[in-house]
């Protein structure tokens, strides 16, 4: 959860806006609302996946361009307030449909006792021995008021029910487009995290086995720069596909943030994993792309594949440490090429760059 300004006094909020519009400027980031609100809760280490994202991309000595920048933004501090913002919306829709509900309520209690009150008077004129058939007359049109009541209050609340239902398909909706990237409609980080917490949960009450898959796209960075963001975003899309199609319905395959992609895979050990990773390995490797706009051939991509199993009592930051370390080792050795956990050397070693 990234910190609200509120929540920090004065002096400790001052310097961390100084130290935040200094590395912004190291970085040549420019200092925009939503370019500050990330390098402000990158200064104070929250959410740690967002100090981790940009420490990553310092290291690979990425450039911070509007690209970077927007998709940084997007992915680790726009969720909340995108939420907020539909949360307000929701929060107008029911209030103005309680305020009908309450006003129809109203109206009916109103009408009813405005009918008691007649037939009450009818029944009185009864004992007084009035023309039977004036009663009559006069009870039938009370009648008929009241159904006609009824008949409008039953309209009214079925309209109000068809807007709670559209307000619910809303929420339901909106719950959906937070938890996916919009660029490759795989599951976000939010989503992951969600889904592992069940996984974790199930895995401890019944001992099934859990594994991870961290996956990186090979020289990624050379996609970007000379053939430019369309055909990054190109390539993403195409991993998107490529894991949908190789992983079971139980999965679930994310996009954790720039070229980097998870799959979590429930109820398959280490074994299971490094054949579905290899899969995915060979089936990227035999894809072929060319640019929509020239139709020009692109050059090849492969991945590396880091794998790692789910050990009692861990968080999930550190089943995906442990695939970090895989996946660089697959990355030190060669690329293109899958690492399990129990391959990793004795020593941990710095991320490799691309």
């Amino acid at each position: 959860m990234t910190a609200s300004f509120d929540e920090l006094d004065f002096e400790y909020a001052t310097s961390v806006a100084e130290k935040a519009l200094r590395s912004m400027a190291e970085h040549r980031v420019p200092p925009t609302p939503n370019n500050f609100h990330v390098w402000f809760n990158y200064t104070i280490g929250a959410p740690p996946a967002l100090k981790r994202a940009i420490d990553i991309l310092i290291g690979n000595k990425r450039k911070f361009d509007a690209h970077t920048n927007r998709e940084i933004h997007d992915s680790y501090v726009g969720t909340k307030a995108s939420d907020e913002a539909v949360a307000y919306e929701v929060s107008q829709q029911l209030h103005s449909v309680m305020a009908s509900a309450k006003q129809f309520l109203t109206t009916a209690i109103a009408d009813n006792r405005t009918q008691m009150a007649a037939i009450n008077d009818v029944a009185e004129r009864t004992e007084a021995g009035a023309d039977p058939k004036l009663l009559i007359e006069s009870l039938m049109g009370e009648l008929a008021k009241a159904t006609t009541r009824a008949t409008k209050l039953e309209v009214s609340f079925v309209e109000k029910s068809r807007e709670l239902a559209a307000i619910r398909d809303s929420l339901i909706k909106s719950e959906e487009r937070a938890k996916t990237d919009t660029l490759t409609g795989l599951p976000n980080r939010r989503a992951l995290e969600e889904f592992f917490r069940k996984a974790q949960l199930a895995a401890l009450e019944q001992g099934d086995p859990v594994s991870a898959l961290m996956i990186d796209i090979d020289h990624f960075k050379r996609f970007n720069d000379e053939f430019g963001h369309g055909v990054g975003d190109q390539v993403l899309r195409l991993m998107a596909k490529v894991l949908r199609e190789r992983v079971r319905d139980v999965d679930l395959p994310a996009r954790y943030g720039g070229e980097e992609l998870i799959v979590v895979l429930p109820n398959a050990g280490l074994a299971t994993a490094a054949t579905v990773a290899e899969r995915i390995r060979r089936a990227v490797a035999e894809c072929h792309l060319t640019r929509r706009s020239t139709g020009e051939a692109l050059p090849g991509i492969t991945i590396s594949i880091g794998v790692a199993q789910f050990q009692g009592g861990e968080s999930m930051a550190d089943l995906i440490e442990r695939c970090d370390r895989a996946l660089y080792q697959a990355k030190k050795t060669g690329r293109n090429r899958v690492v399990i956990e129990t391959e990793l050397e004795a020593a941990p070693e710095q991320r490799a760059a691309g």
